[in-house]
């Protein structure tokens, strides 16, 4: 009788999970046949961790520096593993259930499906909730771009909530257990920004639910509670020790952390605040009137380059103006509709109108204590996204709220409003479910939905240009554009005012089919709460309902057109001409520089090359001042480029294929300087690059002066630095010297904690930083072995401490499922 009781409560759930499984395959079906998702941002990562990746399969140990990008940068956020770390290896596993993105999709439907149970919904709303928040616009888009972090983190967030809701709701072991296990899985995301935001709620939560069990006389309970929060929290945490030690050190490096340079302030220089420049920080910021996007998917344009069809005015101008069919359609296929003020848009954040409708329903009826948490951390986020359009709050936040000025693209935040707001869609029905309402009040909330929701749908389908005026700041660009091609300046205006139209034909488009969803969605839950229909039928047309709606969205941006073979996802990585002669050179160390694209902008050559450009968001705050004041200026010290050791440089020729040319003067693998001088700060050792002749002199920051007292240094033709050895963390070179010296590497110094264990003949020795951003070390007369190898502290004990936090979190998932299960057997 037992075995078939848990069955019998068991399968309803298995069912549901199959359903899961087959929607996220149906929705990214060319999976099926072996094609792979183009995604710009998977290129650039796959090409950014190739060295050590290839190092990995050759050696069977991990690197955790790479030379590959930037002229060199420790690779805990680039590719690393993680062996004794138990939920990476559970995150890993979980990610090969599905081909990807299809694994995504079954992580953020199975987290929601949870977090709706633990609510009390049941089997049937859960599993609508968990559509309408899986297949929200931003999380296809993100995956679209390739931000695959990022999702995951989104993904994972509703099971932690879960976590924390059900210490509070049913079963402090339970809620415990269930938090670490998600919170791990979560930070296994390794995307700190989701995290952050989610762990500001979390608080919120934590402490809303506290008050509510105060006022119901349970205060007695709060501290075990919390003792079993705090624990999941610290053995979550534990167990990717190793990782977040590694990037919490790097930080202080990075642009995210304390700069050193000054910048002009009117009369004075003073220092750059710590954390990201406020303008770079907030150059993704939402539209007051972007917020509507929520409602409305085309309220501003869609992307920044959309595609139109034969329909559109724009197509229509074309044509009318002898523009052959062909060459219109081409046109029109991408146009830059998107006519907000971020830089580039790749699609709406889109709630879904169902959504929409039943989230303000839910704050009407609903009057639980989870009601002012939802709705609260829904307005801060909102206020958040809006960034510097609502600079007189966010910057005051940017200024003193910890962590804060540490994250740019605030927009991302939105991911979470959209997680809230089903959750309160979610709340209505479940009342509605359990007929806990009483209809006089429920009419007139369920008329004041309508009406919100409803009514603002219908005013943007009628007259939209009432409220917005759908020209993009970028327009006067755009128009440039149009007439260096046309050489007609009023076609050229003609086809601008065809773009505006078009906008606004989009949101009205979008306005009436929102309109539509709510007044099918809204009859439907009228009809159920007068007993019109039965439950399954409404769950039945509601689930239909919602994957139509997020459907006819999503696949506006991440459809089937976006899956190539793998055949062609491997043709994307193959060596150009330029890349082939580069590869050809047997030095095992060396720098390319590729200006056939922006270099900060792609990490194309550190697939192949061990290159001083790259793309990441954590880039090394001296590397990139480097590159802004020295590099990338107008009339370079061509010197910078040879103390990196730059010997090739990729260009474009005029028939647009790139072309490799050697650089003679590139100054090699290490020299020993002629004369050295120091200089009070960053700001003096930055202007003395300007002038500066690497190969003779070297300048170094006041805080070495120690390092070098009573060196004095003499000419010597005969001194060189050879490299012997060259693994990604482990470089061995031999110098000859007929005195005492000061030699420079051109290799990027990094030492928050000495993690570069440096020796001379087995001997430890102190490294020192020279030219900005460079290593020297001082190194006696004669022949010397010299060693430096990257064993950070962070990655030594961090694994001790990862493998000790895995088998305690073991242990709490285990006493908790034994407790359950015991207590299954008393009930029986």
């Amino acid at each position: 009788m037992k075995n078939n009781m848990s069955w019998h409560r068991l399968w309803p759930h298995l069912i549901a999970i199959i359903g899961f499984i087959i929607l996220s395959l149906s929705y990214v079906s060319p999976v099926l046949q072996g094609k792979k998702l183009n995604q710009y941002d998977d290129v650039q990562a796959k090409a950014a961790s190739r060295e050590v990746m290839k190092y990995h399969e050759q050696t069977g140990e991990w690197s955790a520096w790479t030379n590959s990008m930037f002229g060199g940068m420790p690779a805990f956020l680039i590719g690393t593993d993680y062996p004794t770390s138990l939920p990476t290896k559970l995150g890993q596993a979980i990610n090969k259930l599905l081909p990807a993105p299809a694994n995504y999709l079954l992580i953020g439907l199975g987290s929601a499906y949870i977090l709706f149970l633990v609510l009390g919904a049941n089997i049937w709303l859960s599993a609508i909730g968990a559509i309408a928040f899986a297949f929200a616009s931003f999380n296809l888009v993100s995956l679209e771009a390739g931000h695959v972090s990022k999702v995951i983190a989104i993904f994972y967030a509703p099971g932690v909530l879960a976590g924390v809701l059900l210490a509070f709701r049913k079963n402090w072991l339970a809620g415990a257990a269930l938090t670490a296990v998600f919170l791990s899985l979560e930070l296994y995301a390794n995307h700190v920004q989701i995290t952050y935001y989610l762990g500001i709620s979390i608080v919120v939560l934590v402490l809303i639910e506290s008050y509510r069990m105060l006022k119901e006389g349970n205060g007695h309970k709060i501290m075990l509670i919390w003792s079993g929060l705090i624990m999941a929290a610290l053995l979550s945490v534990g167990a990717h020790t190793t990782r977040l030690w590694s990037a919490y050190d790097y930080t202080k490096e990075t642009i995210r952390g304390k700069p050193e340079l000054s910048v002009s302030n009117g009369a004075q220089t003073t220092p750059k605040q710590t954390g990201l420049d406020k303008e770079y920080a907030f150059s993704y910021s939402y539209g007051w009137g972007e917020l509507f996007t929520l409602l409305v998917p085309n309220a501003y344009g869609g992307s920044s380059q959309g595609s139109l069809d034969a329909d559109s005015q724009t197509y229509k101008t074309l044509t009318s103006r002898g523009v052959d069919a062909g060459t219109s359609l081409n046109v029109v296929q991408s146009l830059p509709l998107y006519w907000g003020a971020q830089p580039i848009v790749g699609g709406p954040i889109y709630a879904g109108a169902l959504v929409f409708f039943l989230c303000i329903l839910g704050l009407l009826i609903v009057r639980q204590p989870i009601k002012y948490w939802a709705l609260g951390m829904i307005i801060l986020y909102l206020i958040w996204a809006l960034g510097k359009n609502f600079s007189g709050i966010n910057y005051l936040f940017f200024d003193y709220f910890p962590m804060f000025n540490k994250f740019r693209a605030i927009t991302m935040v939105l991911a979470l409003v959209q997680l809230l707001m089903v959750v309160m869609a979610m709340l209505a029905l479940i009342k509605v479910a359990r007929k806990e309402i009483d209809r006089s009040k429920f009419q007139k909330a369920f008329v004041i939905s309508l009406g919100v929701s409803g009514g603002l749908c219908l005013l943007f389908a009628l007259i939209p240009t009432l409220f917005f005026d759908f020209q993009s700041p970028n327009d006067a660009q755009v128009l440039a554009s149009f007439e260096q091609s046309t050489q007609d300046k009023g076609f050229a205006q003609q086809l601008v005012n065809a773009i505006v139209q078009d906008r606004i034909g989009m949101m009205k488009k979008d306005a009436f089919r929102s309109l539509i969803f709510i007044l099918l969605a809204a009859g439907l839950v009228w009809m159920w709460v007068r007993e019109k229909v039965k439950p399954v039928m409404a769950y039945t047309v509601l689930l239909l309902l919602m994957i139509i709606d997020m459907f006819g969205i999503d696949k506006r941006y991440l459809n089937n057109e976006d899956f190539i073979s793998k055949f062609a996802a491997e043709e994307a990585m193959n060596p150009s001409a330029a890349d082939t002669r580069i590869l050809q050179d047997t030095d095992p160390n060396f720098k390319v520089l590729d200006l056939s694209t922006s270099p900060f902008q792609s990490a194309a050559a550190s697939y192949f090359h061990k290159s001083l450009g790259g793309y990441h968001g954590a880039k090394m705050r001296r590397y990139q001042e480097l590159f802004e004041r020295q590099i990338a200026k107008s009339n370079p010290n061509p010197g910078i480029l040879n103390m990196l050791n730059a010997k090739y440089i990729i260009s474009v020729d005029q028939q647009g294929n790139k072309v490799a040319q050697l650089n003679p003067d590139a100054y090699g693998h290490g020299w020993f300087v002629e004369r050295y001088k120091i200089v009070a700060n960053a700001d003096a050792e930055m202007a003395a690059l300007d002038s500066l002749m690497p190969r003779q002199e070297a300048v170094i920051d006041q805080r070495f002066a120690q390092d070098l007292q009573g060196l004095n240094l003499q000419p010597d033709s005969t001194a060189k630095v050879s490299l012997i050895t060259y693994k990604p963390n482990e470089l061995v070179y031999e110098t000859q010297s007929s005195a005492q010296g000061l030699a420079i590497f051109p290799e990027i110094y990094y030492n928050v904690r000495d993690e570069w264990q440096v020796s001379i003949d087995d001997q430890p020795a102190k490294m020192i930083r020279a030219n900005y951003v460079l290593r020297a070390l001082r190194i006696p007369a004669g022949k010397h072995t010299v060693r430096f190898r990257f064993e950070p502290v962070s990655v030594t004990v961090g694994r001790k401490i990862d493998l000790v936090s895995s088998i305690l979190l073991l242990v709490l998932v285990g006493g908790a499922l034994f407790v359950h299960f015991k207590s299954g057997k008393k009930e029986d």
